[in-house]
């Protein structure tokens, strides 16, 4: 029996299934957008779950424009229409028929926000909101995604750095731009890029999505409910001291030259849970404490204590969180929350089932036996089945957890701040991950690292003197198969087996973008789109829009880049430059190939899901483009 929502027939089921893994029951994403060349540009979702062969019949204004079938491209240019022009979608031979729409005026969708007023620190400093990072997930269960905005204070600060930081909110918002609520995660959660990372999935398979984060005393939730004690204050001030630890800002220098670092504004106490939300109301349906604590023994740690457990007493350390989203069971997914990585390096799984929050299993760098994985966690994590045993992986910087919670293999490589997990290198079976890298000290001298997805062998490695803090993986040239490298250690280009590519290197190693309609990835910095020109050496620049603003000071970040509409290309989701709006931007381009949303690809799926985390990176998919659409790995 069919269940009819809106103006679209969905099966009673609450969600699809993807090669044996739960996955959400999308719509068709219709969106209209001006054409570069005139008429309107229109596309349309293609389902992982469609029948092989599925055909479409376009309509404007009551009429039908076209008959799409079962190989063609789910993208359709309308040299006659108008901005008045009203299309819908069908599929031959069943009831569903998409909601209809019209062209988006400007070019783009404007979300308006909910700015949050300014507030005040104890110590009398005044800051304000910028919208930041963004992620999806169908909330309601229509069909189409909500954005979930976190709201970043303008005095949010990195771990290294001492003083109040200012409450992190996190916001709900359906396309049509209203607000669903609001969570204000309280004083007792630090602001800035290590500390919250909010994972969006519907977690218990009711097709509503949940949101999972930690939290403490004082968060309060979408609904005005307090968790824990509301009164409770656990930042540090002036009274508490000072700690022999390297700081950044606002350090001392004693006699003797040792630097002191001030605990204003730190959070070294206090109880600490995770948290799963409903994502209609934000109302909190469950609570646990984090995993693992600060301390085993107490919640009121000494610094003394911090230090001996995380190698540092200022929770530098301690505080450093990953989270993410993986199918450990092969059929369902659950949450990853971790904990540190230039040290002790700690990661706990979580599941959400029938009301119920518990944890799947914990992995610790210093149980016995795990020495080879401490110290060598990234800036992000990713998420993949890198085994092929249909259960996923846990990629956490220069190591990789199996689905059971033990250690897979450790690279011994060390912290990076960057690295990408995909079929990098079709010419070989499974998946490769690509890493820049730190301690090259400590490493052998090794800057930029191509590694064995499944072993952690070691396939290339390219040398550094200093710390290689940008590197990117991504298929921006054709003659040579896979993914083309570059990093900040090297101005060269490389191909997928670490051959230099005469001609040089894209300038920004940052986020890239399926866009223009071809296999091939285009670069995206910040807010701008460009195409790589593997002939003369330079970028032509696609879209360069006025008025938006990128995040994360130089990383430089979009808010989202996904599939969260459309065919395959992926959408761009960026702030005004006064945080009163979101804008989602759409290619204006046509392609001539067919392939289902990449939200249904499991890779992709979790790539988007922990693109908020930390040290922002672009989601990959699990396959090779150029393979996929062109059938071939080689050029």
């Amino acid at each position: 029996m069919a269940v009819a929502t809106g103006a679209v027939a969905y099966a009673a089921s609450p969600t699809a299934s993807v090669g044996g893994r739960q996955m959400e029951r999308l719509d068709r994403g219709l969106i209209a957008v001006p054409a570069t060349d005139g008429g309107n540009h229109v596309q349309w979702r293609s389902l992982g779950t469609d029948p092989a062969g599925t055909r479409f019949e376009i309509w404007r204004d009551g009429r039908r424009l076209a008959a799409i079938g079962g190989g063609e491209a789910t993208s359709f240019h309308d040299r006659s229409g108008t901005a008045t022009s009203r299309y819908t979608i069908t599929v031959p031979g069943t009831r569903e028929r998409a909601a209809a729409v019209t062209p988006w005026a400007a070019g783009f969708l404007r979300i308006p926000l909910d700015k949050p007023a300014d507030r005040t620190t104890p110590d009398g400093e005044r800051y304000g909101y910028t919208a930041n990072d963004v992620s999806v997930g169908d909330l309601d269960g229509d069909g189409r995604y909500e954005l979930i905005v976190k709201w970043y204070p303008t005095i949010a600060k990195d771990n290294a750095f001492a003083g109040y930081t200012g409450e992190t909110l996190l916001d709900a918002y359906t396309l049509d731009g209203k607000r669903l609520w609001r969570i204000d995660l309280g004083r007792n959660i630090r602001s800035g890029a290590h500390y919250t990372q909010f994972m969006v999935q519907d977690f218990d398979g009711d097709g509503q999505a949940e949101v999972m984060m930690k939290t403490a005393d004082g968060t309060i939730d979408g609904t005005s409910r307090t968790i824990g004690d509301a009164k409770a204050d656990w930042r540090g001030t002036a009274a508490d001291g000072e700690v022999d630890q390297r700081d950044r800002t606002g350090s001392k220098t004693l006699a003797d030259g040792r630097r002191v670092a001030p605990l204003v504004g730190r959070i070294l106490k206090g109880p600490e849970f995770i948290s799963v939300f409903d994502g209609r109301t934000g109302g909190m349906l469950a609570t646990a404490p984090y995993a693992p604590p600060r301390d085993a023994t107490t919640t009121t740690p000494t610094t003394a204590q911090l230090t001996a457990t995380w190698g540092d007493g200022y929770a530098n350390r301690s505080d450093r969180y990953l989270a993410g989203v993986a199918y450990l069971d092969g059929a369902r997914p659950s949450a990853i929350f971790g904990r540190g990585y230039y040290a002790r390096s700690t990661v706990a799984a979580w599941d959400w089932r029938d009301g119920k929050l518990t944890q799947r299993w914990l992995f610790d760098s210093a149980a016995p036996g795990n020495a080879a994985f401490g110290g060598q966690g990234n800036h992000q994590l990713s998420v993949a089945d890198v085994d092929g045993d249909g259960r996923d992986e846990v990629i956490y910087g220069s190591m990789a957890i199996d689905d059971t919670g033990r250690g897979l293999w450790s690279s011994g490589l060390g912290h990076g701040d960057a690295m990408h997990v995909s079929d990098l290198d079709p010419t070989r079976p499974g998946l490769e991950k690509f890493g820049v890298h730190e301690d090259v000290r400590g490493n052998g001298g090794i800057g930029a690292a191509m590694l064995d997805a499944r072993t952690g062998e070691r396939l290339w490695t390219k040398p550094a003197d200093t710390d290689t803090g940008r590197g990117i993986a991504a298929d921006i040239d054709p003659r040579h198969p896979g993914a083309e490298i570059w990093a900040s250690n090297a101005r060269d280009l490389f191909d997928v087996k670490g051959r230099a590519i005469p001609g040089g290197r894209p300038r920004a190693a940052n986020f890239a973008i399926w866009w223009d309609g071809d296999p091939l990835r285009e670069l995206l910095d910040g807010t701008r789109i460009g195409k790589w020109d593997w002939l003369t050496g330079t970028e032509r620049p696609l879209l360069s829009p006025e008025g938006a603003a990128s995040n994360n000071g130089t990383k430089n970040n979009p808010a989202l880049s996904a599939d969260i509409l459309g065919d395959w290309r992926e959408e761009l989701v960026v702030r005004d430059t006064d945080s009163t709006e979101l804008r989602i931007y759409a290619t204006p381009y046509p392609t001539k190939y067919r392939l289902a949303t990449l939200m249904h690809d499991p890779v992709y799926r979790a790539g988007v899901a922990w693109q908020n985390t930390a040290y922002n990176q672009p989601p990959h998919t699990s396959f090779d483009m150029m393979t996929r659409l062109e059938g071939r790995t080689g050029r």
